[in-house]
């Protein structure tokens, strides 16, 4: 087992972190916010030293990331049917998304300007959970990847995802999963791996205990 199959499931249980987020978001109207809190976290975080740092470091990632662990091992294993399909279709299209994103680097600088002044308003709000703080990230959604001709369509219960609120933390919460899906295609990260290389990936996430 490599480092970089350690880094990768690191970044996957990021993207499948989101899409569950996401798909219980749509669902009930709320999420947890130890599981959403390191996911927005993230996407301020341009320069960090390791995969790890920006998840919150050696000892903070596995906590941080213990919902998208445990929906990737499920995922990756036996025990597909457990999973929410829609998480699977937000993990599979957050990829795709990034896919095209990364052809189009002017977007991407966009995308890096945006994130240096969300980082700059953030000195002004005790943390990234502030509803002004999801409202800028959604924003920067908005005004970048939903302009793109492929589309993630969430599906859920209307009642919650006409909330302005709401549909700032969805929009929010799939940024930080392409945030996530840029990481996992960086360190090689391919589709093809999500079924021929399962084996590799469950034994590089279990060994992250």
């Amino acid at each position: 087992m490599s480092s970089r199959e350690k880094e990768q499931t690191i970044a996957l249980s990021a993207v499948f972190q989101a899409a569950e987020l996401v798909s219980i978001l749509a669902r009930t109207g709320q999420v947890d916010n130890a599981s959403l809190q390191p996911m927005l976290d993230s996407i301020l975080m341009l320069n960090a030293a390791s995969t790890e740092d920006i998840y919150g470091g050696q000892w903070d990632c596995p906590s941080n990331l213990t919902l998208g662990r445990k929906v990737t091992r499920q995922a990756l294993g036996k025990d597909r049917s457990s999973v929410n399909p829609d998480t699977l279709r937000y993990t599979l299209s957050l990829i795709h998304l990034e896919s095209k994103l990364a052809k189009n680097p002017e977007m991407l600088s966009m995308i890096g300007q945006k994130i240096v002044q969300i980082e700059q308003k953030k000195a002004h709000y005790d943390s990234v959970l502030h509803e002004n703080m999801l409202a800028s990230i959604s924003g920067m959604y908005q005004d970048t990847l939903s302009k793109l001709p492929f589309r993630i369509q969430v599906q859920g219960d209307s009642r919650y995802l006409q909330q302005p609120q709401v549909a700032n933390q969805v929009r929010a919460i799939l940024m930080a999963g392409i945030r996530a899906a840029m990481l996992w295609r960086q360190l090689g990260g391919k589709r093809w791996h999500l079924i021929f290389k399962r084996k590799a990936l469950l034994n590089a996430l279990d060994a992250r205990h």
